[in-house]
């Protein structure tokens, strides 16, 4: 049995960089840049008026003839007198003989003339060309996440493919005699099956949007060759269940019959001790607890940032948070604990509920206390570590 720390280090040395690809710009939500994305043009690639109202170029003079239009998507260039003025719309092309665009609503017009009421300062309500971006700079560097705003930088940019890393092909294998699947009847001595849908929400929560569920019931044949499979076609396998000492658990030794590497089998926590993390040429498997809260557990500390490296994330590891802790924390197990709590913007109250074997809490939980094995007890008042996991 290891460490959490010791864990959380093989993982990542173990976690590798999946391929890359070309993708196309407006089909690229979530996926992470495998190089940087340096901007063809400037932004905007002219002046621009930032609103609608009259272009002209500032002076001691309140008073100016309009002797033209520019629309956006115009391109006129007039040439300005100091006494000339053109009215113009956001968005539009402004003159080079022109430095200061006054908004419609502090003049006073007629047809061909306007008189400024309240005089804009100098270069006011004009866009520089290259404010955004110059030509030439970087938009993003590598292992950028792309997000709907990113999508929509690099469309106004003229950019519309892109190199990212691949998502990894993620299988769900299920374990247990005892379940059956929600929407059925549930006879005695059967529960429904959660972990599947659970661990597939929170895959997506961090860009794994399609997942295959695969299941198995508790013998070592059929396990063996489900585990066979799996390992031929996907980068990562969950497994749920079946990774105890007890005599229906055989995933662990079917694991090990298809020449997977174990790199750990247990780990010094509470909840979530028996899991197993091993590889395959360049697959990763997460042989995870059965009980739920213990499986989503150990998604968040260990699965969730393997996968991210492998997406190509350069953060994995979501931002740790302290707050002062609303009750006293006893820890006489010598594990590090997950226990899971809410916390606001100064304190955090461990919640009711924590087994295992229990989602009501979790389900309404925003954080998990980390309490380090060395740690026997946390006053009231005391300052704790916390993970967010909302």
């Amino acid at each position: 049995m290891i460490k959490v720390e010791e864990a959380i280090t093989i993982i990542e040395a173990n976690s590798t960089k999946m391929p890359t690809k070309n993708i196309s710009v407006q089909n690229a939500l979530g996926y992470v840049l495998a190089e940087k994305v340096i901007s063809p043009i400037d932004m905007p690639p002219f002046r621009q008026s930032a609103m609608d109202g009259y272009a002209f170029t500032h002076s001691i003079r309140h008073q100016y003839d309009v002797v033209g239009t520019s629309q956006a998507g115009d391109h006129s260039n007039k040439k300005l007198k100091a006494t000339e003025a053109i009215r113009i719309f956001t968005g539009a092309f402004v003159p080079d003989d022109a430095n200061t665009v006054v908004m419609q609503e502090h003049v006073m017009a007629n047809k061909d003339s306007i008189l400024i009421a309240t005089m804009p300062e100098k270069n006011a309500n004009v866009r520089p060309k290259g404010e955004q971006i110059a030509k030439d700079e970087v938009v993003f560097e590598a292992n950028t996440l792309i997000t709907p705003a990113a999508i929509g930088f690099l469309a106004c940019l003229g950019i519309t493919e892109v190199e990212v890393y691949k998502k990894p092909k993620v299988a769900i294998l299920v374990t247990g005699n005892e379940l059956i699947q929600p929407g059925k009847k549930l006879k005695k001595g059967k529960i429904f099956e959660s972990n599947s849908v659970m661990l597939e929400a929170a895959l997506q929560t961090i860009g794994i949007e399609k997942t295959k569920v695969y299941r198995v019931k508790d013998n070592l044949k059929a396990t063996k060759k489900a585990v066979k499979g799996l390992l031929k076609k996907y980068d990562i396998v969950l497994i749920s269940g079946g990774i105890s000492v007890g005599d229906y658990d055989f995933v662990k030794e079917a694991l090990l019959q298809n020449d997977v590497k174990e790199l750990f089998y247990k780990i010094n926590q509470k909840p979530g001790k028996p899991m197993f993390f091993g590889v395959k040429n360049e697959t990763l498997v997460f042989a995870l607890p059965g009980n739920p809260a213990s499986s989503l557990t150990n998604f968040y500390i260990y699965v969730a940032p393997a996968i991210k490296t492998r997406i190509g994330h350069a953060e994995i590891h979501k931002p740790k948070v302290v707050r002062k802790l609303n009750s006293e924390i006893k820890n006489n197990t010598g594990k590090t604990l997950f226990l899971k709590a809410r916390y606001d913007e100064t304190n955090v109250t461990v919640l009711d509920g924590q087994s295992s074997a229990m989602l009501n809490t979790f389900a309404v939980a925003n954080s998990l206390i980390i309490v380090p094995e060395e740690i026997e007890n946390y006053k009231k008042g005391q300052l704790v570590t916390l993970l967010p996991i909302d």
